[in-house]
């Protein structure tokens, strides 16, 4: 507060002149605005400003309190200004000072970047109005700017080099007031192919086909998760699988271990889609299991959260195909070097409804499809020349049929179809039906399923043989069982006969079978083993299967 000519004595003549001025500085945004500040003086007054974008009202008075309103006008100049208010009452003077913000500028020559997996620097040349705050979002990428210009200048980058095989996004932020820009930069991951290798892929998918005999589904393991963004493999029940485990499974026949996979729970960079190291090298100590044992092996990408299950929708494609061509390009290039026994499966049952799919249901799913094959093949090696697993939607053998389109693919005859198997579904899934008998020829009652019997087995697996075995493609029946009902006895036996008969129909017409093992081995329950100390627990169920 300003104050001037004030008395120090009653005894002073009460016509000096007085002021008091409330404010010594008014501070204005850019924009068109008004503010007031007040004056008390015992005589006439007049105040004025030095520039014309200030105004004044009123501009003179006589003795008392008083309240100025100050006006300016937009400033459309990239520069703050200032203009001076006088106040002057009887030859006293004061002065309030006037500032008025410029009108931010943020300009960038230009906003985004390619930058090689090498690295290397980056200018990035900008206009503005003042000093700009910046901020960079990850630590690969650093400011060598000595300073930061005011007006135009340039800020230099420094890049590191990628030694990923992922694509990677790093944003530089420029704020000014109330601007902001963004720039972005995209840094090639680095070339993970390397030449093509045949060494020990002798066989196509045909011949593997024959070699791979009869599978069996390592279930609830290594897929086990309770959401997208956790994952244990013992979440689901089972124990940690052991050699001991594969040991037995191969003591019982099978030739073929499905590794049903999840990842998104072993994520360790969301921006990446990077996995954890450890989770590729427990992954592959299950591989290793089998392939010591000289079994075939298949991993895929299963449930997994439902991130790519559950999303064949325009609106999820572009997402769901960078996640799936991020994921498989890893575990592509980490399982390289395996001979013909290790086989990538693409998805698993990818579906909006278990209805009728429609176009857009299976372009989308198509698409991920084709992603896969492609990934896998960009990485050379003996990926060049793997047996590749690509699924109908749903694995559903009508819709394998109506609508299934194979992949394009650089290599000749290396690619499967997948379908599953749980028909009927009152007699395989379904814990409440009383229709526990299934098969026509071998049983009669109420209790026998109406449908689905030997007829639609011959039926289901004939047009498998004669729409893509026929033509070169082998059909893997990725899963197929019916849960166990431990009484009456009858509905045991039922089982074994349906388990028998339909593997051997799946053989018959030059498919895959790979038997569904959940684990669990009591009533209701899919598992023949225990997984704790590898013990046959159904031996009649296992040679149910084998007896082929």
């Amino acid at each position: 507060m300003l104050v001037a000519g004030l008395s120090c004595s009653s005894n002073d003549n009460a016509n000096d002149p007085e002021l008091i001025v409330g404010k010594e500085q008014l501070s204005f945004g850019k924009g068109e605005s008004t503010q007031k500040f007040a004056i008390k003086t015992n005589v006439d007054w007049q105040v004025s400003s030095s520039e014309a974008w200030c105004i004044l009202s009123p501009m003179s008075g006589s003795a008392g309190t008083h309240q100025i309103e100050v006006s300016v006008t937009a400033n459309s100049d990239t520069d703050s200004r200032t203009s001076t208010i006088t106040v002057n009452a009887g030859g006293i003077v004061e002065q309030v000072v006037i500032k008025q913000s410029a009108t931010e500028l943020l300009k960038l020559t230009q906003t985004e970047y390619g930058i090689s997996a090498d690295g290397g620097l980056v200018t990035v040349e900008y206009e503005v109005s003042f000093e700009p705050q910046i901020t960079i979002s990850d630590s690969w990428i650093r400011e060598t700017t000595a300073s930061r210009a005011v007006s135009t200048g340039t800020l230099s980058l420094e890049v590191e080099a990628n030694g990923t095989m992922l694509e990677r996004t790093g944003t530089i932020i420029f704020v000014v007031g109330e601007l902001t820009e963004t720039v972005t930069l995209i840094q090639a991951a680095q070339d993970v192919y390397i030449d093509a290798d045949a060494t020990d892929m002798h066989s196509d998918a045909l011949v593997l086909a024959q070699k791979m005999g009869i599978g069996w589904n390592l279930g609830n393991s290594l897929e086990a998760c309770s959401g997208v963004d956790s994952a244990s493999e013992t979440a689901w029940g089972n124990p940690a699988v052991s050699k001991g485990m594969i040991d037995a499974v191969k003591a019982a026949g099978f030739n073929t271990v499905r590794i049903p996979c999840a990842w998104s729970g072993y994520i360790e960079d969301q921006s990446t889609y990077r996995i954890k190291d450890s989770w590729l090298a427990r992954v592959k100590e299950v591989v290793d299991y089998c392939v010591d044992n000289d079994m075939y092996a298949i991993i895929n990408i299963h449930w997994d959260g439902g991130w790519l299950e559950n999303n064949p929708f325009y609106d999820k494609q572009e997402e769901v195909n960078e996640k799936q061509e991020a994921l498989w390009k890893q575990i592509a290039v980490y399982f390289r070097d395996y001979d013909e026994h290790l086989l990538f499966a693409g998805t698993n049952e990818v579906h909006a409804d278990y209805g009728t799919p429609t176009s857009e249901y299976i372009e989308v799913q198509h698409s991920y499809n084709q992603t896969f094959v492609d990934v896998v093949r960009s990485t050379g090696g003996r990926n060049a020349y793997r047996n590749l697993i690509v699924q109908a939607y749903n694995t559903n053998i009508t819709y394998a049929v109506d609508y299934l389109e194979m992949p394009d693919d650089p290599m000749t005859d290396r690619l499967m179809a997948e379908v599953h198997y749980y028909d009927p579904y009152e007699f395989c899934l379904d814990e409440s039906s009383n229709k526990y008998l299934w098969g026509s020829q071998r049983y009669s009652g109420t209790n026998l399923v109406t449908w689905g019997n030997e007829d639609w087995a011959d039926e289901a697996f004939g047009m498998m043989k004669t729409h893509f075995t026929d033509k070169g493609i082998p059909v893997v029946i990725g899963e197929y069982g019916a849960i166990l009902r431990t009484s009456p006895s009858e509905a045991v036996e039922a089982r074994n006969y349906y388990l028998n008969y339909v593997t051997r129909a799946m053989l018959r017409n030059g498919c895959v079978p790979v038997y569904w093992d959940n684990g669990g081995t009591g009533n209701y329950g899919f598992g023949l083993f225990n997984r704790d100390t590898y013990e046959e627990v159904h031996p009649d169920a296992i040679k149910a299967i084998m007896d082929n």
